[in-house]
Protein backbone atom coordinates (compact mmCIF):
# COMPACT_ATOMS: atom_id res chain seq x y z
CA UNK A 1 0.00 0.00 0.00
CA UNK A 2 1.17 3.77 -1.22
CA UNK A 3 1.98 5.96 1.74
CA UNK A 4 0.40 8.99 1.39
CA UNK A 5 2.66 12.43 1.56
CA UNK A 6 1.57 12.54 5.88
CA UNK A 7 2.63 9.18 6.52
CA UNK A 8 5.93 10.08 4.85
CA UNK A 9 6.36 13.69 5.82
CA UNK A 10 6.11 11.48 9.32
CA UNK A 11 8.53 8.87 8.51
CA UNK A 12 11.14 12.31 7.95
CA UNK A 13 10.78 14.55 10.16
CA UNK A 14 9.55 12.46 13.37
CA UNK A 15 11.62 10.36 15.93
CA UNK A 16 11.03 6.93 15.17
CA UNK A 17 9.95 5.28 19.05
CA UNK A 18 9.19 1.69 19.31
CA UNK A 19 10.52 -1.26 21.12
CA UNK A 20 13.93 -2.59 19.77
CA UNK A 21 12.33 -5.68 20.17
CA UNK A 22 9.81 -5.58 17.20
CA UNK A 23 13.71 -4.02 15.15
CA UNK A 24 15.68 -7.17 16.08
CA UNK A 25 15.99 -9.50 13.40
CA UNK A 26 15.36 -13.39 14.12
CA UNK A 27 18.76 -15.04 13.86
CA UNK A 28 19.34 -12.09 16.53
CA UNK A 29 17.65 -13.08 19.61
CA UNK A 30 19.79 -16.18 20.56
CA UNK A 31 22.85 -13.59 20.92
CA UNK A 32 20.89 -11.16 22.62
CA UNK A 33 19.91 -13.76 25.21
CA UNK A 34 23.73 -15.47 25.39
CA UNK A 35 25.32 -12.01 25.90
CA UNK A 36 22.90 -11.61 28.46
CA UNK A 37 23.72 -14.62 30.00
CA UNK A 38 27.27 -13.84 30.57
CA UNK A 39 26.21 -10.98 31.94
CA UNK A 40 24.29 -12.41 34.26
CA UNK A 41 27.00 -14.72 35.47
CA UNK A 42 29.60 -11.81 35.75
CA UNK A 43 26.72 -10.14 38.20
CA UNK A 44 27.23 -13.15 40.50
CA UNK A 45 30.37 -12.95 40.66
CA UNK A 46 30.98 -9.40 41.39
CA UNK A 47 28.66 -8.41 43.90
CA UNK A 48 31.64 -5.75 45.22
CA UNK A 49 33.60 -3.31 43.90
CA UNK A 50 37.32 -5.19 44.71
CA UNK A 51 34.99 -9.14 43.35
CA UNK A 52 34.43 -6.65 40.35
CA UNK A 53 37.77 -5.89 39.73
CA UNK A 54 39.43 -9.38 40.51
CA UNK A 55 36.59 -10.46 37.49
CA UNK A 56 37.90 -7.32 35.08
CA UNK A 57 41.33 -8.77 35.75
CA UNK A 58 40.40 -12.24 35.30
CA UNK A 59 38.43 -11.90 32.10
CA UNK A 60 41.84 -9.57 30.68
CA UNK A 61 44.24 -12.26 30.80
CA UNK A 62 42.36 -14.55 29.09
CA UNK A 63 41.57 -12.12 26.25
CA UNK A 64 44.90 -11.29 26.25
CA UNK A 65 45.24 -8.17 27.99
CA UNK A 66 48.50 -7.68 30.05
CA UNK A 67 49.03 -5.85 33.51
CA UNK A 68 50.71 -2.36 32.49
CA UNK A 69 53.59 -3.03 35.25
CA UNK A 70 54.84 -5.85 33.81
CA UNK A 71 55.01 -3.95 29.61
CA UNK A 72 55.83 -0.47 30.33
CA UNK A 73 59.46 -0.87 28.91
CA UNK A 74 58.18 -1.94 25.86
CA UNK A 75 57.15 -0.56 23.43
CA UNK A 76 53.72 -0.62 22.48
CA UNK A 77 51.99 -1.91 18.81
CA UNK A 78 48.84 -0.82 17.70
CA UNK A 79 46.30 -3.59 19.20
CA UNK A 80 48.90 -4.04 22.65
CA UNK A 81 45.99 -4.38 25.23
CA UNK A 82 46.68 -4.03 28.63
CA UNK A 83 45.42 -3.57 32.13
CA UNK A 84 45.86 -1.07 35.39
CA UNK A 85 44.79 -1.48 38.49
CA UNK A 86 44.36 0.98 41.15
CA UNK A 87 44.35 0.02 44.56
CA UNK A 88 42.52 -2.79 44.08
CA UNK A 89 39.45 -1.13 43.67
CA UNK A 90 39.07 0.25 40.47
CA UNK A 91 40.59 -0.49 37.41
CA UNK A 92 41.53 0.91 33.65
CA UNK A 93 41.58 -1.63 30.20
CA UNK A 94 42.95 -0.10 27.14
CA UNK A 95 44.06 -1.53 23.55
CA UNK A 96 46.65 0.61 21.83
CA UNK A 97 45.32 2.69 18.95
CA UNK A 98 47.28 3.52 15.29
CA UNK A 99 47.40 7.17 16.06
CA UNK A 100 49.42 9.47 18.61
CA UNK A 101 48.53 9.51 21.79
CA UNK A 102 48.50 13.63 20.90
CA UNK A 103 45.11 12.88 18.67
CA UNK A 104 43.47 11.84 22.20
CA UNK A 105 41.56 8.42 23.60
CA UNK A 106 37.71 6.78 23.13
CA UNK A 107 37.47 6.45 26.85
CA UNK A 108 34.04 4.72 28.06
CA UNK A 109 33.90 5.65 31.78
CA UNK A 110 31.66 3.53 34.44
CA UNK A 111 31.87 2.61 37.94
CA UNK A 112 31.71 -0.20 40.38
CA UNK A 113 30.05 0.72 43.55
CA UNK A 114 26.95 0.12 44.45
CA UNK A 115 24.90 0.99 47.01
CA UNK A 116 24.81 -1.27 50.01
CA UNK A 117 25.17 -2.15 53.85
CA UNK A 118 28.53 -1.61 55.48
CA UNK A 119 29.67 -2.91 58.54
CA UNK A 120 30.74 -0.19 61.10
CA UNK A 121 34.16 -0.36 62.98
CA UNK A 122 32.98 -1.65 66.34
CA UNK A 123 29.90 -3.78 64.60
CA UNK A 124 29.09 -6.59 67.27
CA UNK A 125 26.87 -6.44 70.55
CA UNK A 126 24.26 -8.87 71.74
CA UNK A 127 20.69 -7.37 73.13
CA UNK A 128 18.10 -9.37 74.08
CA UNK A 129 19.06 -12.99 73.41
CA UNK A 130 20.58 -12.23 70.25
CA UNK A 131 23.96 -11.40 68.65
CA UNK A 132 23.85 -8.33 66.20
CA UNK A 133 25.99 -6.35 63.60
CA UNK A 134 25.70 -2.19 63.47
CA UNK A 135 25.96 -1.68 60.07
CA UNK A 136 26.16 2.17 58.32
CA UNK A 137 24.58 1.89 54.69
CA UNK A 138 26.73 3.37 51.72
CA UNK A 139 25.10 5.37 48.72
CA UNK A 140 21.16 6.43 48.26
CA UNK A 141 19.23 3.80 49.37
CA UNK A 142 15.52 3.25 50.54
CA UNK A 143 16.48 2.22 54.12
CA UNK A 144 12.95 -0.15 54.51
CA UNK A 145 13.75 -2.24 51.52
CA UNK A 146 16.59 -3.64 53.34
CA UNK A 147 14.56 -5.14 56.20
CA UNK A 148 13.62 -8.96 55.96
CA UNK A 149 15.99 -9.19 53.05
CA UNK A 150 18.66 -11.92 53.06
CA UNK A 151 22.08 -10.50 53.32
CA UNK A 152 25.67 -11.67 52.48
CA UNK A 153 28.55 -10.61 53.52
CA UNK A 154 31.63 -10.20 51.55
CA UNK A 155 35.16 -7.94 51.60
CA UNK A 156 38.25 -8.46 53.50
CA UNK A 157 40.19 -8.16 56.77
CA UNK A 158 43.34 -7.26 57.41
CA UNK A 159 44.44 -8.32 60.77
CA UNK A 160 47.06 -7.05 63.20
CA UNK A 161 49.36 -9.69 61.83
CA UNK A 162 49.48 -8.13 58.58
CA UNK A 163 47.32 -11.09 56.79
CA UNK A 164 44.60 -10.26 54.69
CA UNK A 165 41.56 -12.28 54.80
CA UNK A 166 38.75 -12.55 52.94
CA UNK A 167 34.99 -13.30 53.55
CA UNK A 168 31.68 -14.02 51.53
CA UNK A 169 29.26 -15.63 53.64
CA UNK A 170 25.82 -16.33 52.47
CA UNK A 171 25.80 -16.57 48.41
CA UNK A 172 26.39 -20.63 48.57
CA UNK A 173 23.11 -22.59 48.84
CA UNK A 174 24.80 -24.39 52.02
CA UNK A 175 25.90 -20.64 54.14
CA UNK A 176 24.08 -18.87 56.63
CA UNK A 177 22.74 -15.31 56.05
CA UNK A 178 22.01 -12.52 57.72
CA UNK A 179 18.67 -10.55 57.84
CA UNK A 180 17.69 -7.11 59.53
CA UNK A 181 14.19 -8.03 61.19
CA UNK A 182 11.37 -5.88 60.69
CA UNK A 183 8.15 -4.81 63.12
CA UNK A 184 5.06 -6.90 62.43
CA UNK A 185 1.83 -5.21 61.13
CA UNK A 186 0.23 -5.63 64.15
CA UNK A 187 2.65 -4.10 66.43
CA UNK A 188 3.81 -1.33 63.55
CA UNK A 189 0.87 1.21 64.21
CA UNK A 190 3.19 3.98 64.77
CA UNK A 191 5.96 3.05 62.45
CA UNK A 192 3.30 2.97 59.53
CA UNK A 193 2.23 6.17 60.07
CA UNK A 194 6.15 7.70 59.41
CA UNK A 195 7.16 8.72 56.31
CA UNK A 196 8.99 6.01 54.46
CA UNK A 197 12.32 8.05 55.39
CA UNK A 198 11.81 7.95 58.81
CA UNK A 199 9.85 4.93 59.39
CA UNK A 200 13.48 2.28 59.12
CA UNK A 201 16.11 4.82 60.99
CA UNK A 202 19.76 3.96 60.09
CA UNK A 203 20.61 3.28 63.45
CA UNK A 204 18.19 0.70 62.86
CA UNK A 205 19.84 -1.26 60.27
CA UNK A 206 21.30 -3.83 62.58
CA UNK A 207 21.84 -7.83 61.29
CA UNK A 208 21.06 -10.54 63.11
CA UNK A 209 24.49 -13.10 63.34
CA UNK A 210 23.48 -15.61 65.68
CA UNK A 211 22.45 -16.24 69.03
CA UNK A 212 24.14 -19.56 71.29
CA UNK A 213 26.48 -18.45 74.15
CA UNK A 214 29.38 -19.58 75.46
CA UNK A 215 28.76 -21.90 78.47
CA UNK A 216 29.90 -19.38 80.69
CA UNK A 217 27.39 -17.64 83.32
CA UNK A 218 30.53 -15.04 84.57
CA UNK A 219 30.96 -13.62 81.12
CA UNK A 220 29.49 -10.30 80.35
CA UNK A 221 28.44 -10.78 77.09
CA UNK A 222 28.38 -14.59 76.00
CA UNK A 223 27.22 -14.17 72.68
CA UNK A 224 29.06 -11.46 71.26
CA UNK A 225 31.96 -14.27 72.84
CA UNK A 226 30.47 -16.97 71.05
CA UNK A 227 30.58 -15.55 67.79
CA UNK A 228 33.88 -13.66 67.56
CA UNK A 229 35.21 -17.37 68.51
CA UNK A 230 33.64 -18.69 65.71
CA UNK A 231 35.34 -15.39 63.58
CA UNK A 232 39.02 -15.51 65.25
CA UNK A 233 39.28 -19.91 64.48
CA UNK A 234 38.36 -19.31 61.12
CA UNK A 235 39.68 -15.93 60.15
CA UNK A 236 42.20 -15.38 62.60
CA UNK A 237 40.60 -12.08 63.83
CA UNK A 238 40.30 -10.55 66.74
CA UNK A 239 37.34 -7.72 67.57
CA UNK A 240 39.76 -5.16 67.01
CA UNK A 241 40.39 -5.94 63.18
CA UNK A 242 36.92 -4.71 62.64
CA UNK A 243 38.66 -1.39 62.23
CA UNK A 244 41.19 -2.33 59.64
CA UNK A 245 38.12 -4.72 57.49
CA UNK A 246 36.28 -3.66 54.34
CA UNK A 247 33.06 -5.55 54.82
CA UNK A 248 29.89 -4.90 52.80
CA UNK A 249 26.61 -6.43 53.25
CA UNK A 250 24.65 -7.58 49.79
CA UNK A 251 21.71 -9.29 48.90
CA UNK A 252 22.26 -13.15 49.00
CA UNK A 253 19.67 -13.16 46.02
CA UNK A 254 21.53 -14.07 42.79
CA UNK A 255 20.96 -12.57 39.41
CA UNK A 256 17.51 -13.57 37.48
CA UNK A 257 15.95 -13.33 34.49
CA UNK A 258 12.78 -11.81 34.83
CA UNK A 259 9.22 -12.39 33.42
CA UNK A 260 7.73 -15.38 31.35
CA UNK A 261 9.00 -14.60 28.38
CA UNK A 262 12.92 -13.22 30.05
CA UNK A 263 13.39 -10.73 28.35
CA UNK A 264 14.65 -8.68 31.30
CA UNK A 265 16.91 -9.11 34.17
CA UNK A 266 16.69 -8.95 37.97
CA UNK A 267 19.42 -8.27 40.27
CA UNK A 268 21.67 -6.42 42.35
CA UNK A 269 24.38 -3.91 41.63
CA UNK A 270 23.15 -3.34 38.22
CA UNK A 271 23.52 0.34 38.57
CA UNK A 272 26.43 0.36 37.23
CA UNK A 273 27.92 -2.75 36.32
CA UNK A 274 25.99 -3.19 33.38
CA UNK A 275 28.11 -0.43 32.11
CA UNK A 276 31.30 -2.06 33.38
CA UNK A 277 30.00 -5.54 31.91
CA UNK A 278 28.89 -4.30 28.37
CA UNK A 279 32.39 -2.11 28.58
CA UNK A 280 34.32 -5.30 28.72
CA UNK A 281 32.34 -6.88 25.61
CA UNK A 282 32.76 -3.66 23.95
CA UNK A 283 36.54 -4.81 24.23
CA UNK A 284 36.44 -8.42 23.95
CA UNK A 285 37.34 -8.74 20.24
CA UNK A 286 38.83 -5.24 19.26
CA UNK A 287 41.73 -5.15 16.90
CA UNK A 288 43.46 -1.64 16.33
CA UNK A 289 41.39 1.27 16.50
CA UNK A 290 42.38 4.64 15.62
CA UNK A 291 42.41 6.12 19.12
CA UNK A 292 43.59 4.43 21.83
CA UNK A 293 40.73 3.07 23.89
CA UNK A 294 40.23 2.91 27.56
CA UNK A 295 37.67 1.46 29.63
CA UNK A 296 37.62 2.95 32.92
CA UNK A 297 35.83 1.44 36.06
CA UNK A 298 36.00 4.06 39.18
CA UNK A 299 35.03 3.89 42.68
CA UNK A 300 32.93 5.75 44.94
CA UNK A 301 30.31 7.12 42.56
CA UNK A 302 27.48 6.52 44.92
CA UNK A 303 29.11 8.68 47.28
CA UNK A 304 30.33 11.82 45.16
CA UNK A 305 33.72 9.82 43.40
CA UNK A 306 35.23 10.64 46.40
CA UNK A 307 38.82 9.68 47.98
CA UNK A 308 41.69 8.14 46.16
CA UNK A 309 39.84 5.64 44.13
CA UNK A 310 36.60 7.98 42.76
CA UNK A 311 36.90 9.84 39.81
CA UNK A 312 37.64 13.19 41.70
CA UNK A 313 41.11 11.16 42.02
CA UNK A 314 43.99 11.69 40.23
CA UNK A 315 43.72 7.80 38.93
CA UNK A 316 43.31 8.69 35.17
CA UNK A 317 46.50 11.27 34.60
CA UNK A 318 48.21 8.77 36.59
CA UNK A 319 47.65 6.26 34.28
CA UNK A 320 48.18 8.41 30.99
CA UNK A 321 51.86 9.35 32.50
CA UNK A 322 53.19 5.77 32.35
CA UNK A 323 51.33 5.59 28.88
CA UNK A 324 53.12 8.74 28.00
CA UNK A 325 56.27 6.83 29.21
CA UNK A 326 55.61 3.89 27.69
CA UNK A 327 54.80 5.24 24.31
CA UNK A 328 58.26 7.48 24.54
CA UNK A 329 55.92 10.31 22.71
CA UNK A 330 56.54 13.82 23.55
CA UNK A 331 53.18 14.42 24.12
CA UNK A 332 51.71 16.55 27.40
CA UNK A 333 49.22 15.39 30.11
CA UNK A 334 46.66 18.30 29.14
CA UNK A 335 46.68 17.76 25.24
CA UNK A 336 45.95 14.57 25.39
CA UNK A 337 43.58 15.35 27.29
CA UNK A 338 41.81 18.18 25.67
CA UNK A 339 41.91 15.79 22.34
CA UNK A 340 39.90 12.85 23.98
CA UNK A 341 36.24 12.04 23.73
CA UNK A 342 34.27 9.75 26.63
CA UNK A 343 31.17 8.33 27.49
CA UNK A 344 30.17 8.35 30.88
CA UNK A 345 28.81 4.90 31.43
CA UNK A 346 25.83 5.33 33.29
CA UNK A 347 22.02 4.44 33.77
CA UNK A 348 19.14 6.08 33.81
CA UNK A 349 16.06 6.07 35.43
CA UNK A 350 13.01 3.71 33.52
CA UNK A 351 9.56 4.91 32.88
CA UNK A 352 7.75 2.80 35.55
CA UNK A 353 4.31 2.14 34.73
CA UNK A 354 3.31 2.09 38.36
CA UNK A 355 4.92 5.82 39.39
CA UNK A 356 4.36 7.53 35.68
CA UNK A 357 3.61 10.91 37.91
CA UNK A 358 7.56 11.18 38.15
CA UNK A 359 8.63 11.85 34.85
CA UNK A 360 8.37 13.78 31.90
CA UNK A 361 6.91 11.36 29.74
CA UNK A 362 7.69 13.43 26.67
CA UNK A 363 11.84 12.77 27.60
CA UNK A 364 11.56 9.63 29.51
CA UNK A 365 13.42 6.76 29.02
CA UNK A 366 11.84 3.07 28.54
CA UNK A 367 12.85 -0.39 29.14
CA UNK A 368 13.80 -2.13 26.04
CA UNK A 369 13.86 0.84 23.47
CA UNK A 370 17.59 0.57 23.42
CA UNK A 371 20.54 2.67 24.80
CA UNK A 372 19.65 6.00 26.49
CA UNK A 373 21.60 9.29 25.37
CA UNK A 374 22.02 11.96 28.17
CA UNK A 375 22.51 15.39 27.48
CA UNK A 376 22.62 16.62 31.03
CA UNK A 377 22.25 15.07 34.79
CA UNK A 378 22.00 16.91 37.58
CA UNK A 379 19.61 18.09 39.89
CA UNK A 380 16.86 21.51 39.49
CA UNK A 381 18.61 23.85 37.32
CA UNK A 382 21.21 21.00 36.13
CA UNK A 383 23.05 21.41 39.34
CA UNK A 384 26.33 19.04 39.34
CA UNK A 385 25.94 17.80 35.57
CA UNK A 386 28.00 18.14 32.43
CA UNK A 387 25.60 19.06 29.60
CA UNK A 388 27.29 18.42 26.51
CA UNK A 389 27.49 20.41 23.89
CA UNK A 390 25.16 20.08 20.81
CA UNK A 391 28.49 19.08 18.85
CA UNK A 392 29.46 16.48 20.58
CA UNK A 393 25.73 15.09 20.70
CA UNK A 394 25.46 15.03 17.50
CA UNK A 395 28.15 13.18 16.79
CA UNK A 396 27.07 10.70 19.24
CA UNK A 397 23.38 10.47 17.44
CA UNK A 398 25.28 10.12 13.85
CA UNK A 399 28.21 7.39 15.03
CA UNK A 400 25.02 5.72 16.96
CA UNK A 401 22.59 5.66 13.77
CA UNK A 402 25.01 4.97 11.29
CA UNK A 403 26.27 1.87 12.94
CA UNK A 404 22.23 0.87 13.74
CA UNK A 405 22.62 0.85 17.62
CA UNK A 406 19.02 1.43 18.56
CA UNK A 407 18.86 4.46 21.42
CA UNK A 408 16.42 6.87 23.20
CA UNK A 409 17.07 10.07 25.05
CA UNK A 410 15.92 10.40 28.71
CA UNK A 411 16.34 12.40 31.92
CA UNK A 412 16.29 11.65 35.58
CA UNK A 413 12.57 12.61 36.07
CA UNK A 414 10.94 15.96 35.97
CA UNK A 415 12.95 18.95 36.60
CA UNK A 416 12.11 19.82 40.58
CA UNK A 417 11.31 16.12 41.52
CA UNK A 418 14.69 14.99 42.38
CA UNK A 419 17.64 14.63 40.27
CA UNK A 420 21.26 13.10 40.34
CA UNK A 421 24.51 12.95 38.85
CA UNK A 422 27.38 10.49 37.00
CA UNK A 423 30.75 10.41 37.07
CA UNK A 424 30.75 12.84 33.54
CA UNK A 425 31.34 16.04 34.86
CA UNK A 426 34.64 14.94 36.48
CA UNK A 427 35.70 13.46 33.23
CA UNK A 428 34.67 16.82 31.28
CA UNK A 429 36.46 18.78 33.97
CA UNK A 430 39.60 17.41 32.98
CA UNK A 431 39.00 18.74 29.35
CA UNK A 432 37.54 15.96 27.92
CA UNK A 433 34.31 15.84 25.32
CA UNK A 434 31.97 13.73 27.79
CA UNK A 435 28.34 12.67 27.26
CA UNK A 436 26.40 9.76 29.21
CA UNK A 437 24.74 7.10 27.86
CA UNK A 438 23.66 3.54 29.34
CA UNK A 439 20.40 1.45 30.20
CA UNK A 440 17.12 2.19 31.04
CA UNK A 441 16.68 0.75 35.17
CA UNK A 442 13.52 0.26 37.23
CA UNK A 443 13.97 -0.26 40.66
CA UNK A 444 17.15 1.68 40.59
CA UNK A 445 19.33 1.27 44.18
CA UNK A 446 16.75 -1.20 45.33
CA UNK A 447 17.73 -5.16 46.09
CA UNK A 448 17.01 -6.29 42.82
CA UNK A 449 17.26 -3.65 39.73
CA UNK A 450 15.74 -4.46 36.52
CA UNK A 451 17.10 -4.27 33.56
CA UNK A 452 16.65 -5.13 29.55
CA UNK A 453 18.29 -7.75 27.62
CA UNK A 454 17.82 -6.11 24.31
CA UNK A 455 19.31 -2.37 25.99
CA UNK A 456 21.98 -4.51 27.20
CA UNK A 457 23.33 -5.89 23.45
CA UNK A 458 22.87 -2.16 22.02
CA UNK A 459 25.24 -0.79 24.91
CA UNK A 460 28.21 -3.42 23.47
CA UNK A 461 27.58 -2.47 20.41
CA UNK A 462 27.02 0.98 20.97
CA UNK A 463 30.26 1.39 23.25
CA UNK A 464 31.82 -0.70 20.43
CA UNK A 465 31.67 1.47 17.64
CA UNK A 466 32.43 4.61 20.01
CA UNK A 467 35.60 3.36 21.18
CA UNK A 468 36.71 2.47 17.41
CA UNK A 469 36.16 5.29 15.99
CA UNK A 470 38.20 8.33 14.89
Amino acid sequence: MKENKFQELSKKLLMDRKSAWTKLEPDKKEEVFSLAQDYINFLNKAKTEREAVLEIVSWCRKNGFVDINAVENTQPQPGTRFYFVWKERAAVIGTWGTNSLKSGFRLVGSHLDAPRLDLKPQPVYEQEGLGLCKTHYYGGIKKYQWTAVPLALHGVICTAQGNKVSIVIGEDVNDPVFIITDLLPHLAKDQMRKKTTAAVAGESLNIVIGSIPVDDEDVKEPIKLALLEQLNKKYGMVEEDFISADLELVPAIPARDLGLDRSLIAAYGQDDRICAYATLKAMENMGQPAQLALGLFADKEEIGSVGNTGMQSNMLEILLEKLIRWSGEDAGLYEILGASQAISADVNAGLDPTYPEVMDKHNAARLGYGLVITKYTGSGGKYNANDADAEYVSRIRKLYNDNQVLWQTGELGKVDQGGGGTIAQFLANKGIETIDSGPAILSMHSPLEVSSKIDFYHMVNGYKVFLASK
